[in-house]
């Protein structure tokens, strides 16, 4: 029995009309659930759970009264930001007086000094992006103006910035109305302007992160940017691409796709066959891309940041480097490539630590990673939920210059909408006796929440093996011999739901992608598959990388009669 180890992601290409995806993974909360699209593009995840205006008198406002209302706000904010400015000063010792007072209403003034930094310079970065390169203007001088007169460029900051726009010569932002002629087939008009404002960024200096959503073309806008600027800037490699060992041949076969003058290396394997790729391909220069994997960028580290000089550095998946202590994200933050670019479908989340992460990997000069985090952003010391809210909506906001995200339902209209149905699926009398033994034995551990974490967790890993199936405990199922039969499905709730569910799909003309976190649940639904006669393919941890390709490809082929793809969501 193969146990699956690494991460993966559902086959890439483009899905027939009718796909679903069945996901058996786990959850440790609710009963049972299904999760599911069901549309002309169907999902179906079947998830395994334990149980003032002042008026005038005439109801009017005069611009008297605007304009003495304004007054009042603007000397109120200059008041305040008078006393937070005090906390700017590098040599200002906090009195604990101090430390209670402040814009987030924190009981940390060094937190709001910080934050006041790091939203000046992000509004710096967002003015030079939305204002073509440039800082922006000046606000004109007038009553009313005070308060935002703080919020102006320094003389240094504008030299500064007007210096680096002057010292870029030819990389001067022209807006891109047509796709590059070095891109074959069509791209949609929201990837052009993604590769916009990939291309605008780069104009800038800036790095970024590209978060749509999943099946907007994430893939497709990164090769564009990099394929604009070889072949109609002149502006050439290498780059680097960072992805998961599940999507490196899919990044190899779409950058030849769609860029076929680009020369695509992949650096994955043993070590004598990176060794073979290094001395012909790599070291003599004859690529423009090389695309590698977590694991083979850590094994090969020294010799990838010694001998190249990336233009880009790429980072597919980019949440997988949220946890700034990793060792991939140690690795990928040592490599000095000109300009950063990370990749993401999976939304930001409000955890302070890992938007710090992410921001210290695209903008490492502001957001340096050495500060005592801990310290300065520990929500122990917060008073209360909104004050914790407050930090976090201040960071996405400094975060938003650098990052794009995009929704299907905003900039696809002609995709159809995504359902998705939460189906509660009670459990077998097998299963249901099974789990009060797995508690009984456990009674005391639970009631007292004694028990180690280990331990905990073991109780809880048991619980979800009986809601998948009971089949996953040696000596439940009948035998030996063991036989394939009904006996499968009755006894699991989400095996019945599911005997219910695929022979409807198939009857409809429908494809089914099926998941599960678990392997040996996997070796279950095979044998359910071949008893009721499903034609499928399978992807998990044991699947070697030379198969995988070719699996994808005959289940994406046109006419494939491949009814169920059967995927781990740790291959």
């Amino acid at each position: 029995m193969n146990t699956a180890t690494e991460s993966s992601s559902p086959p890439e290409g483009e899905k027939e009309k009718g796909a679903a995806s069945v996901d058996m993974s786990v959850a440790a909360n609710k009963p049972g659930s299904v999760e599911s699209e069901l549309s002309s593009d169907r999902r179906i995840n079947v998830d395994d759970l334990s149980p003032g205006n002042k008026p005038t008198g005439d109801g009017q406002e005069t611009p008297e009264a605007e304009e003495e209302e304004e007054d009042e706000e603007e000397e109120k904010e200059d008041e305040e930001e008078e006393g937070l400015r005090e906390g700017e000063d590098e040599t200002h010792t906090f009195t604990q007086a101090e430390r209670h007072s402040g814009e987030y209403g924190l009981a940390n003034a060094e937190l709001e000094a910080k934050l006041r930094e790091l939203l000046r310079q992000a509004d710096t970065f967002s003015s030079r992006i939305h204002g073509g390169g440039n800082a922006a203007a000046p606000p004109k001088k007038g009553p009313g103006s005070r308060g935002r007169e703080r919020r102006m460029l320094s003389e240094a900051e504008e030299d500064d910035i007007l210096l680096r726009d002057a010292s870029r010569q030819g990389d001067v932002f022209v807006r891109i109305t047509e796709q590059p002629s070095c891109i074959e087939g069509k791209m949609k008009h929201y990837q052009i302007e993604g590769l916009n404002w990939l291309y605008q960024l780069h104009c800038l200096d800036i790095n970024g992160i590209l978060a749509d959503e999943m099946g907007l073309g994430k893939t497709l806008q990164t090769i564009s940017i990099l394929a604009f600027l070889q072949f109609e800037k002149n502006i050439p490699g290498p780059h680097l691409v960072i992805c998961p060992r599940s999507t490196l041949d899919n990044w190899f076969n779409e950058v030849k796709k769609w860029c076929p003058r680009f020369r695509p290396a992949r650096l994955h394997g043993t070590k004598e066959e990176r060794q073979e790729l290094y001395e012909s391909v790599l070291d003599p220069g004859l690529f423009d891309i090389c695309i590698t994997t977590y694991e083979m960028v850590i094994k090969d580290y020294h010799r990838l940041a010694s001998r190249f000089q990336w233009n880009y550095l790429i980072m597919d998946e980019a949440h997988r480097i949220k946890n700034e202590k990793s060792v991939l994200s140690e690795v990928v933050r040592r490599f000095r490539p000109r300009r950063r670019l990370l990749i993401t479908g999976t939304p930001l989340q409000n955890n302070l630590r890992e938007l710090w992460a992410l921001l210290n990997f695209i903008m490492p000069q502001l957001f340096d990673v050495t500060l005592d985090f801990a310290a300065l952003f520990d929500f122990s010391r917060l008073n209360t939920e909104q004050q914790q809210h407050q930090v976090i909506t201040t960071l996405h906001r400094i975060l938003r210059p650098f990052m794009l995200r995009r929704l299907k339902s905003d900039v696809a209209r002609d995709l159809p909408p995504k359902r998705e149905i939460y189906i509660f699926v009670g459990m077998s009398k097998l299963q249901k006796k099974l789990y009060a033994d797995i508690l009984s034995k456990n009674v005391e551990v639970l009631n007292a929440m004694s028990g180690s974490k280990t331990q905990m967790l073991n109780i809880l890993m048991q619980l979800r093996k009986c809601c998948n199936h009971p089949y996953l405990f040696d000596g439940v199922e009948p035998g030996p011999p063991y036989v394939e039969g009904e006996h499968m499905v009755e006894a699991a709730g989400k095996m019945a739901l599911l005997d219910k569910l695929l022979p409807r799909l198939k009857a409809e003309g429908s494809r089914v992608l099926l998941f599960s976190q678990m392997t040996r649940l996997l070796d279950i639904v095979d044998d359910y598959c071949r008893w009721r006669g499903f034609d499928y393919c399978r992807i998990d941890g044991g699947t070697p990388g030379t198969e995988r390709q070719e699996r994808i490809d005959e289940f994406n082929a046109e006419g494939s009669k491949k009814f169920l793809f059967l995927l781990s969501t740790r291959a």
